[in-house]
Parts: structure tokens; C-alpha cells; sequence
């Protein structure tokens, strides 16, 4: 699962530029190569792997499931280009925020940076969500009485504790960061281990009839199901281009960092997925029923250890979920916060507590909407959930930055690019193909659910929104346009201390150092 948004070490009002934060000088660029890859993986494998296999088997109908890793490896790889360049290029903090403003503040001024914001506050605790469901389920594991009214009960708990916790203000997240990666990095090992320790060729590479009959359209709508579920599990592999005011050498570090973390996770998640392949029969998996279908490597334990072992492994998945729901809500309460603060959402998230000093509105909107997802999750199912947030996501953020990536190569052409994208435009259009797929084939997977026209419906709502906020604030098409070409002429270590305040970092407002700021007057009409 994707974790949440990327943390900043910057405090809410820190300021990152010269252009009115609370206090602070800037990002420091301290991190390298080895640190942005970790963030990244961090954030790339929470529970879901250990909560979507069993979804990954019956999108395919066996084994040959593996293939949705793969695909969604792909899918990742060709996507992490295009963040690359990005963010090679605009190395702000607040990746996707910084990249579609620099790219449509030509046309439609503000509305790209401020939609994003709208969908990330619904994706962001969809994502949080999975990972209270995926809760659940493991420990019902350990509670195997427990009732669907019980579960509900337990989840919605452990979402008000979190923000109850999150609610007292936070230290020590780096420390609390750090002991998420290892207790989650424990239990992927052991399960791993135990796995090999009594693998079973036979179950893991026996494929039923047609397993690969490419002219079925049950296996093409299979497929948009696995690759759905496989960006699910890779994203997170963007989380360090989100911090790129406080990368070093963003150029070089950036793009490595990217595809050295997206290769990891997939060595990972093959050697999990086999390996869990080799141990359980995949038939159990599709038994609602079946421990294997909730709790799978639960399962393996007990199958190869015993139950001692898959009571212990257990615990560590549910201490796994709980810290990525908790370090992914810290991060997501700061998204609107850092973009009222930039003029850029509703001027009330740009409120902080008068005392522990946390965005309280954004805080208490996404635990709302982590509490509504979980519930639409457990009335539903897993993959209808994972459906919803990235039909929500694919619009705004996923298929805007390839567009974002051509725009600016054409807007500006002068832009200091260190890294360009290998053989552009192939990975773009792999990209493109990609997500369209997921997209087109949303509401066949979710039948009934209507995932496509709830992404668009909340979008439509969400240029409504912007329509009303423009005209409060009288900015275009209430008023000028604003341009801002900070990078251009502050390049990549010019910018660090550029946009100041991003989704997902420390929210620092600063304008830029070097670059060209003005107001386009409207044209006559």
C-alpha cells in the first residue's frame, strides 16, 4: 500500500523560501541516494502485500496472478519516469502540486494544483482506509469469533485513536518512521522464509485450463483487475519526489532512487507472492471461508511454523497497519493545509492548533473520510475500495502529469533538465495505456459499484468548489492569472527553496529565488 503523503522534518510553519513563513531559513538538501530510496520503499510496502494476494489470485483465477506484480511493476517503472523528469527538473517540495502549477498556471490558472488537492483529500484517506480493513481482517485472525458488527466497531476505534493521537501533535516521526520500516521489514522476511522453508513447485507454477488464453476478454478484464491491484501495491515509489527541496543533487539522485526502489519492491513482492504460492493452495484463497482468503500470511505461518509463529507474525501485521494509517494520516492532514497556506485551497485549512500546532481541519476531514471508507470497504469489498481511490487519483494526478511532462517541455523549453526521460515519449505513452486501462475497465471489475462515475462526479464537484473559491479570492476567472517561473531561472539548487509549501512536505510558503513571477492581465473578450 501506499503510504501516505512524504514527510517533511519542517514543523507546520517552517517555511521553506523567503516569502513569509513562520520562521526557518529553508529545506536543507541532506538527503542522498541511499536515504531517498528507503523513503520511497517505506512507503511502497505497508500491509498491502500481505492483504492483496488473495485479490491478485482471483482478479487472474490462479496462480498465474504473479503477473499482476509484474504488470504493475511496469505500470510503475514507466510512470517513475515521468516523476523523474518532473521532478529532476521543479525539485520543490510537493511533487504533483508543484508540477501541474508550473505546467497549467498558463490556461487555467490555479484550478490543476487546487483539484489535486481536492482528490488527495479523498485518495489519501481511501488509502489510509485499505489499510484499516487489511487491520481487521488479520485480526480476526487471532479473534476468530469476532462478529461483522464487532470488526466494524474495532476499525472505526482505531481510526478516531489515531487522530486522537495525531490530535496531541507529534515528535520523533523520523524514529516512529523508522520502526514502522523495520517491524514491517520483519514481517515480510519471515513470511518469505517460512515460505521457502517448505515451498511446493507444484502448487506454485500449476496453472489451471486457459490460464493464458489472450484472446479471452475474462483474462484482459482479469488483467485491468491485477494491475489495479499492482500500482496499489507500488505506490509510494514518487514519496522522495515529493521532499525534492531537501534531496541532494535531485538530478541524479531522483530518477535512481525511483527505479533502484520500484526493482526492490518487486524482487520483494515476487519472492512474497511465489513463496506464498508454493505454501497455500490457491483455491483456499478464494474461499471467503478460508483463513487464506482474509489473513494469508497468517496462513503460511501456520501452515510451515505453526500457530505460535502465525500468532506472532500476526501481531507484527497489525502493528504494521496500525503505524502506516497513523504516519499516513500525519502526512495527508498537511496536504490542504500547505495549500491554504499558499493561497491555493479554502483559507480555514491553513489553521493550525494554537497549541500543539497541527492542521486541525485537514486532520479531522480525512479522519471523517478514512471512518467512510473503511465502512464502504467492509459493506463492500477490498477491491472495490482499491478501485474508488485510484479511478479518483488516475484523472487528476496520473494521467495530468504526462500531460504536465509534454506541456512543459514546450512552455518551457529553457528549463535546466539534468535528468530527460530515456527514449521519450515511449515510457509516456506505456504510461498513458496504462492507466486508461485501469480507468476503462474500473466499473467492470467493481460491477454495480460505479467507480468511473464517482471519480467524476467528485471532480465535476470539485470545479464547482474551485469556481466558488475563485470568486471569493478573485483570482482568474475572477482575475489575473498569476504566472510563476521560479525554476527557470533559479535551477535545480534554486529551487530548492523555491515553491515553499507542497502537499505532503513541510509546508513552508516561500516564492522562489530566481526565477519570474508576474500577473497576466486577462485578454479582452
Amino acid at each position: 500500500m501506499a503510504g501516505g503523503p512524504a514527510l517533511s522534518k519542517t514543523p507546520p510553519g517552517g517555511g521553506s523560501g523567503g516569502g513569509g513563513g513562520d520562521g526557518g531559513g529553508g529545506f536543507v538538501r541532506r538527503i542522498g541516494l541511499f536515504q531517498a530510496t528507503a523513503i520511497n520503499m517505506s512507503q511502497m510496502c505497508g500491509i498491502g502485500p500481505f492483504v492483496t494476494i488473495p485479490l491478485m489470485v482471483d482478479a487472474f483465477g490462479g496462480p498465474q496472478a504473479v503477473i499482476g506484480f509484474l504488470a504493475g511493476a511496469v505500470l510503475a517503472l514507466a510512470d517513475g519516469l515521468i516523476w523523474a523528469e518532473l521532478g529532476a527538473s521543479l525539485p520543490g517540495a510537493g511533487g504533483s502540486y508543484v508540477y501541474l502549477r508550473q505546467a497549467f498556471q498558463y490556461r487555467s490558472g490555479k484550478l490543476m494544483p487546487f483539484l489535486f488537492v481536492w482528490t488527495a483529500m479523498l485518495f489519501i484517506p481511501l488509502i489510509m482506509s485499505t489499510g484499516v480493513v487489511g487491520l481487521v481482517q488479520y485480526l480476526g485472525y487471532l479473534w476468530s469469533g469476532m462478529t461483522q458488527t464487532q470488526g466494524d466497531l474495532v476499525g472505526l476505534g482505531v481510526i478516531v485513536l489515531v487522530v486522537a493521537l495525531l490530535w496531541r501533535g507529534v515528535e520523533h516521526i523520523a524514529k516512529i518512521t523508522a520502526v514502522m520500516w523495520g517491524v514491517m521489514i520483519c514481517s515480510v522476511v519471515l513470511v518469505i522464509a517460512a515460505a521457502l522453508s517448505d515451498f511446493d513447485a507444484d502448487k506454485a507454477f500449476t496453472y489451471p485450463a486457459h490460464a493464458f488464453d489472450l484472446g479471452s476478454g475474462a483474462f484482459w478484464t482479469g488483467f485491468a483487475a491485477g494491475l489495479t491491484i499492482g500500482i496499489y501495491d507500488y505506490l509510494g515509489y514518487n514519496t522522495a519526489a515529493y521532499m525534492g527541496a531537501e534531496i541532494k543533487d535531485p538530478g541524479r539522485t531522483l530518477p535512481r532512487a525511483i527505479v533502484a526502489s520500484i526493482l526492490g519492491i518487486m524482487g520483494i513482492y515476487l519472492l512474497l507472492q511465489i513463496g506464498t504460492l508454493g505454501v497455500v493452495d490457491w483455491h483456499q484463497m478464494l474461499d471467503p471461508n478460508s483463513v487464506a482468503s482474509k489473513s494469508v500470511a497468517s496462513a503460511v505461518l501456520e501452515e510451515t511454523w505453526g500457530k505460535g509463529a502465525a500468532d506472532v507474525v500476526t501481531v507484527l501485521i497489525l502493528v504494521t497497519a496500525f503505524a502506516s494509517v497513523f504516519a499516513g494520516l500525519l502526512g495527508g492532514s498537511r496536504v490542504p493545509y500547505d495549500a491554504a497556506r499558499e493561497r491555493v485551497f479554502f483559507r480555514p485549512y491553513g489553521t493550525l492548533h494554537p497549541r500543539h500546532r497541527f492542521p486541525v481541519l485537514g486532520l479531522a476531514t480525512m479522519g471523517v473520510v478514512t471512518a467512510v471508507g473503511f465502512l464502504i470497504g467492509r459493506h463492500t469489498d477490498l477491491a472495490t475500495l482499491i478501485q474508488l481511490l485510484t479511478t479518483v487519483m488516475v484523472i487528476v494526478q496520473a494521467l495530468a502529469q504526462i500531460l504536465a511532462l509534454t506541456v512543459l517541455r514546450r512552455r518551457q523549453p529553457a528549463l535546466r533538465r539534468p535528468y530527460r526521460m530515456w527514449l521519450y515519449p515511449v515510457p509516456s505513452l506505456v504510461a498513458l495505456v496504462g492507466w486508461l486501462v485501469i480507468y476503462g475497465y474500473a466499473d467492470k471489475n467493481s460491477p454495480g459499484r460505479h467507480p468511473i462515475e464517482w471519480s467524476l462526479a467528485w471532480v465535476a464537484a470539485g470545479c464547482v468548489a474551485f469556481v466558488l473559491w475563485a470568486r471569493f479570492e478573485k483570482v482568474w476567472p475572477f482575475g489575473p492569472k498569476e504566472i510563476s517561473e521560479e525554476y527557470l531561472g533559479g535551477g535545480a539548487q534554486g529551487a530548492g527553496a523555491g515553491t515553499g509549501a507542497a502537499p505532503g512536505t513541510g509546508p513552508g510558503t516561500g516564492t522562489g529565488t530566481g526565477g519570474v513571477t508576474s500577473v497576466a492581465p486577462e485578454p479582452p473578450s
